[in-house]
């Protein structure tokens, strides 16, 4: 079975003030088919994490280990994770001026499997995959993100994760400043993508709103760079009631 596993993770960035840590000792393992949700205040290193395990040159592993199927990640380079089953869904998408969604995506699923897909397949599967998201087909003719309004960009980055078809996916915020329409969009189309490749998530939230579409096997807290605790959906219904301050006054970390 496919395993992303993280153990012991430390991880700093660099700023004005000098060296920061952010990650203090993180220990996390997703396997295939599982939904781990990540949740936790402002500032604790959720997204550190998500980017990460993705590579962006910003952080920096200070130690521990961060491995898919035992290989090692963090030793690769940032295409050669995407090659190995990793897909990142960021949560401030950018815009690339001059690339057509059409040439972006099939350069991508070219680079990812190792061959071009075949077209008239391909073209129907984005067609289909366009129509279940409620996207217009006009975008796939628009450069990359480009006007694209912030839900309509949240359903480019799950176009990609259906088209794509990585092995484990990271959500950074997905659900931000989407609507309640879109959010269900949104949602419906990571459960297809999980469902069509038993896809293993990791989703980072702030709030329990997408738990109610998309069903969490794990929710884990992150306070102050480490996993505060751990447990089921239960869990994330407790901190909508209850939210983070008592982790906060407590110090609580285990």
């Amino acid at each position: 079975m496919p395993v992303l596993e993280i153990k012991d993770l430390h991880v700093s960035v660099e700023t004005e003030q000098g060296t920061k840590p952010i990650l203090k000792g993180v220990d996390l393992t997703i396997r295939e088919g599982e939904t781990h949700a990540i949740m936790g205040p402002n500032g604790s290193g959720k997204s550190t994490l998500a980017y990460t395990i993705a590579g962006h040159p910003k952080y920096h592993v200070e130690s521990g280990t961060v491995t898919l199927d035992g290989e090692d990640l963090l030793d690769m380079t940032v295409d050669a994770r995407a090659r190995a089953g990793l897909f990142l869904a960021m949560q401030y998408p950018v815009e690339i001026p001059g690339v057509t969604v059409t040439n972006f995506l099939r350069t991508a699923k070219t680079a990812v499997d190792g061959h071009a897909p075949a077209i008239r397949g391909w073209i129907k599967d984005v067609k289909a995959s366009m129509a279940n998201l409620r996207m217009d087909s006009s975008f796939a003719d628009r450069n990359v993100n480009e006007g694209f309004s912030g839900g309509e960009k949240k359903r480019h980055e799950i176009l990609q994760l259906e088209l794509l078809k990585p092995r484990f996916a990271i959500l950074d915020e997905t659900d931000s400043g989407l609507d309640v329409d879109a959010l269900r969009v949104v949602a419906d189309g990571v459960n297809r993508a999980k469902e069509a490749t038993n896809l293993g998530v990791l989703l980072i939230t702030h709030y329990t709103r997408i738990l109610r579409y998309i069903s969490p096997d794990f929710v884990h807290v992150i306070v102050d760079g480490r996993i505060a605790e751990e447990g089921g959906s239960e869990l994330a219904d407790r901190l909508e009631d209850e939210g983070y301050d008592r982790y906060l006054a407590a110090g609580k970390v285990n």
